[in-house]
């Protein structure tokens, strides 16, 4: 009995340590969620550290580090130039009198060169030493110290006074004045060579493109005239090449020293084929005799009259084996009449 009355009065003292009923809400608590609660409730801080998320702590940022002042750089101070230093003053030297220039002597005028068989003063062209000279084509055009010779007087048929002029059928007046206009040396010409084109049509102008961009002919067509068949220009006119009016030499044989001295007629027709028309030889007569006249005598001799390949150095069939080399030598060589 005085066990229970020592424990109620304990109670009725400390009603404290009596806990109070749990309510709906503690009886679902933990035991540990009770004895937080049972400390609060006594007034005792718990020293136990509770355990919550700790969130993560962010990283501290970078401080940006100070910029650098940029330094000022020191201008350059220029130097002071130094001062020329003064010349001594000279004293003016006075002015003696130079004694006169001897005159050189004047050079002689060199005397004018000759004027070419074109009737055109040449010019001289100075070229400069460092280019290499190019080749040059010499086209002679006469013999040193041989003279223009004038054209002949127009040829008459007939006895003296009572003579009368003679017509030509094919030697128009324009040629016969471009065949007097050419600057012909006395004694230059001595043969007339006769040939053919070896083609059945064909011109003074074809001649000269083949001769020039095949051939490569420095000077174009190779003969002095071209006697047309009728195919390309009319039969029996005779065409002047421009080695005539230039007075160069021609290119028609193998032979720089024959091509120099000979005139070359050209016509056109293959004779190894055919036979030359009766108006290419009336208008050979014509040219010759004309030519006769305008080149004049050699030694007292008239220019000689030849068939290409009785003059030509290698052996050749111009003008063909249909041409008629019989009345060629007869007509014209009174020795052979």
């Amino acid at each position: 009995m005085r066990k229970l009355s020592l424990l109620l009065s304990l109670l009725f003292l400390f009603p404290t340590l009596i806990p109070p009923p749990l309510k709906a809400s503690q009886q679902s608590m933990t035991d540990e969620e009770r004895k937080r609660a049972f400390l609060r409730a006594r007034g005792v801080k718990s020293n136990r550290t509770e355990t919550t998320t700790t969130a993560a702590t962010p990283t501290p940022r970078p401080r940006p580090s100070p910029r650098a002042v940029p330094t000022r750089r020191a201008r350059a101070v220029p130097q002071a130039t130094p001062k020329p230093t003064p010349r001594p003053k000279t004293k003016p030297r006075r002015r003696t009198q130079s004694p006169p220039p001897t005159p050189e002597p004047t050079p002689e005028p060199t005397p004018e060169r000759r004027r070419e068989a074109t009737g055109k003063p040449s010019r001289q062209r100075s070229e400069p030493p460092s280019k290499e000279r190019e080749t040059v084509v010499v086209e002679k055009s006469g013999f040193a110290g041989d003279d223009i010779l004038p054209p002949p007087a127009p040829e008459k048929k007939g006895f003296w006074i009572f003579g009368r002029s003679v017509r030509y059928k094919y030697l128009t007046p324009e040629i016969r004045r471009a065949i007097d206009r050419a600057p012909v040396a006395r004694h230059r010409w001595r043969y007339i060579v006769v040939h053919n084109s070896a083609t059945r049509q064909g011109s003074a102008k074809a001649f000269d493109y083949y001769h020039t961009k095949v051939r490569k002919m420095p000077n174009g067509l190779a003969y002095h005239f071209v006697i047309g068949n009728g195919t390309s220009t009319g039969d029996g006119f005779i065409e002047i090449g421009n080695r005539w009016t230039r007075q160069i030499n021609g290119g028609h044989v193998h032979s720089d020293y024959l091509n120099n001295i000979s005139l070359g007629i050209c016509f056109v027709g293959d004779f190894d084929r055919d036979k030359p028309t009766r108006k290419q030889l009336e208008a050979l007569d014509e040219l010759i005799r004309y030519l006769r006249r305008r080149v004049g005598k050699v030694n007292g001799k008239e220019a000689v009259i030849k068939a290409h390949k009785d003059i030509n150095p290698r052996p050749t069939s111009c003008p063909g084996k249909y041409f008629p080399y019989q009345w060629l030598y007869t007509h014209f060589d009174k020795r052979r009449r």
